[in-house]
C-alpha cells in the first residue's frame, strides 16, 4: 500500500446525521364549555399560559425555580410570541417548574 491512500471508516462506523425530530403539530383547538362565570375561563386560560411557559423554560434548560424570574419568564413568552405574564402566572410558572421534578 502507497502512503498516498487514505483511510477511511466503513460506513456503519461513521457518525450518523444529526436527527431532527419533527415539530409537533399543534392539536384542535375545542371551544371552552359555555355558562360558566368569568372568573373560570380566566383562571384556565392563565393555567394553559403558566404550562406552556413552563414547558418551554424547561426544554431550555430552566429546572430550578430560582433561575426562573419574572423578567426570563416574560422574555421566554415574547419569544413564544404571546403577550407577557403577570405577577401571578410568573408564580403559577414557579410552582409547575417546583413540582413537575
Amino acid at each position: 500500500m502507497t502512503g498516498a491512500a487514505v483511510a477511511t471508516e466503513p460506513l456503519d462506523r461513521q457518525l450518523p446525521m444529526p436527527f431532527h425530530p419533527p415539530l409537533p403539530t399543534p392539536l384542535p383547538k375545542k371551544r371552552l364549555p359555555a355558562g360558566r362565570p368569568r372568573e373560570w375561563y380566566v383562571s384556565h386560560n392563565r393555567r394553559l399560559k403558566a404550562m406552556r411557559l413552563a414547558i418551554a423554560l424547561l426544554d431550555s434548560g430552566v429546572y430550578q425555580p430560582s433561575s426562573a424570574g419574572n423578567h426570563r419568564i416574560r422574555v421566554t413568552a415574547e419569544r413564544m410570541g404571546i403577550h407577557p405574564p403577570s405577577d401571578t402566572t410568573c408564580r403559577m410558572v414557579r410552582a409547575l417548574i417546583r413540582y413537575g421534578r
